[in-house]
């Protein structure tokens, strides 16, 4: 457990050089959003209540690839208890390296998985990993900060591990989001229980089931299914309203 801490304090201090300034004339526009000093992995930017944090870079590929990932999170069950049909599409917002996206395009090889992705480095990774697994379901797609830029109407789920409370525009995103969605679509939000604090995460890097509720209703969501069967981290199945 030791070692989880020390790891992702240099991941949460050490790895958000990419991060756009909080205060940034494309940011200041938008008036959902708050500016002030906050915590030191904080952008010093708030939505509801809620201070962003900052984003993960490519420096920190090694953590999500990490050997003791299955153990700690059980990343396995979550992925079991994602049932779609055979043939349905998933977008995972913020893929980062691909960890979720190329398990679950096993799990689904007769469908598709968009692995969705802003900083070039990690679509470089992902490109480089399709190769390696001989992939033919994952189709890797840039995103913007304010939208996964897929077509509208097109997804069955859209999945976000542990990248939700990074977003630096939530509320474009998760309207953007609900376009994308099929009509009975769903977005599953995995993150870190801000409400346990022997979670070894820093706060900023975990979420409460009320602050998430309280977001995305806002947003046209509602809680569908909590999930609290994994060791660190909430399942929450959000639909349309």
């Amino acid at each position: 457990m030791k070692k989880i801490i020390i790891i992702f304090l240099l991941f949460a201090n050490g790895f958000a050089c990419n991060a756009q300034p909080a205060n940034s004339s494309s940011t200041a526009k938008d008036t959902v959003y708050s500016f002030r000093k906050g915590a030191a992995d904080g952008t010093g930017k708030w939505y509801m209540q809620r201070e962003i944090a900052h984003v993960m870079g490519a420096e920190g590929s090694d953590w999500l690839e990490r050997n003791e990932r299955q153990q700690e999170e059980n990343s396995n069950l979550a992925i079991e208890k994602i049932k779609l049909p055979p043939n349905c599409v998933i977008a995972d917002i913020g893929a980062g390296t691909g960890y979720y996206s190329f398990r679950l395009a096993a799990k689904f090889p007769k469908g598709k998985v968009y692995a969705v992705e802003i900083q070039d480095e990690m679509i470089s990774y992902l490109k480089d990993k399709k190769v390696q697994l001989k992939d033919s379901v994952v189709e890797i797609e840039k995103s913007s900060e304010r939208s996964p830029n897929l077509p509208g109407n097109s997804i069955d789920l859209a999945i976000m591990v542990d990248v939700y409370h990074e977003l630096a525009f939530p509320q474009q995103m998760l309207l953007a989001i609900g376009k994308a969605l099929k009509k009975d679509g769903m977005l599953l939000l995995i993150e870190y229980r801000g409400e346990d604090p022997s979670v070894p995460i820093k706060a900023l890097h975990k979420t409460t089931v009320a602050q998430l509720n309280k977001e995305l209703n806002a947003n046209g969501f509602q809680l569908y299914y909590d999930g609290e069967f994994l060791p660190m981290q909430h399942f929450l199945m959000y639909k349309k309203k």
